[in-house]
């Protein structure tokens, strides 16, 4: 029996440059990963199964045509792999949830059997984030997110908190409604350096279809963080502390029927 945490993806920030002609767009951001979130436990199979529970696995359309089935499939073996995923973060949050979940069945496959090497190109396939999920590091992401490269991360073990409204916020009328205007590339320095002078694009947007956006981000304003953002398309956001007893304290301050989640930075 082996175990995997698909830990919970954040954009620390997200500058939407361009929409393309193929109807993406051309993005820079900065991936950061939570030391939490979903849980698969594998195990060796006569063929692949998915079996799914948790808070938020009936949020789950169809669990056997997720993106965790298909990456089963991405991947082929000659043995299957007996999945049960234990939903824990919310979906359509901002959080990479689907993509966290392929990028930990990719790790999961990893062990036993290697990753072929052009796992980036399948990892891209299913979805913008899948790639940056599968190592779960502070990288940065350009183009739909797919191009990743290296930054130095003086962010690991960051007490984070994340909150979410419990109101799922689809990522593609939130991208569609953008405004078009470019304001900037993404900065230049160290995570922390990047994190503070940038911003999140899609913010407006996410409101325009989510007001509770902003209750969340006022009240995470006043817990004594030196971040407050919104992570990807919404409408989870999060805020970064100094100390694991501010954010602790946090924590209980707010709304007690708003999903939260504390951990830390990887």
């Amino acid at each position: 029996m082996m175990h995997e945490t698909a830990y919970a993806k954040l954009n620390l920030a997200l500058h939407v440059r361009r929409r393309r002609e193929d109807g993406y767009h051309d993005l820079e951001t900065l991936f950061a990963f939570v030391d939490a979130g979903d849980v698969l436990t594998a195990r060796n199979a006569d063929r692949d199964e998915l079996h799914t529970l948790g808070e938020f696995a009936g949020a789950l359309d169809d669990p056997f045509d997720n993106i965790v089935a298909r990456a089963l499939g991405a991947l082929p073996r000659a043995e299957g792999l007996a999945l049960t995923l234990e939903k824990n973060l919310p979906v359509a949050a901002g959080l990479g949830g689907g993509s966290a979940d392929a990028g930990a069945v990719f790790r999961l496959i990893e062990r036993t059997h290697g990753l072929p090497d052009d796992w980036r190109l399948r990892a891209a396939k299913l979805g913008a984030d899948v790639p940056a999920c599968v190592r779960s590091e502070t990288c940065i992401g350009r183009g739909t997110g797919t191009g990743l490269e290296p930054v130095a991360s003086d962010l690991a073990g960051t007490p984070v908190l994340l909150v979410n409204p419990r109101l799922p916020l689809a990522t593609g009328p939130v991208f569609k409604a953008w405004d078009g205007v470019d304001r900037g590339p993404l900065p230049h320095g160290s995570a922390r350096e990047i994190a503070l002078a940038g911003r999140n694009d899609l913010e407006a947007p996410a409101l325009s279809f989510c007001p509770a956006i902003a209750d969340v981000l006022a009240g995470l304003r006043q817990t004594g963080a030196w971040l407050v953002r919104m992570s990807g398309s919404g409408a989870t956001c999060f805020a970064l502390y100094e100390d694991v007893a501010i954010r602790d304290a946090a924590a209980t301050a707010l709304r007690p029927e708003w999903w939260t989640l504390a951990g830390r930075l990887r």
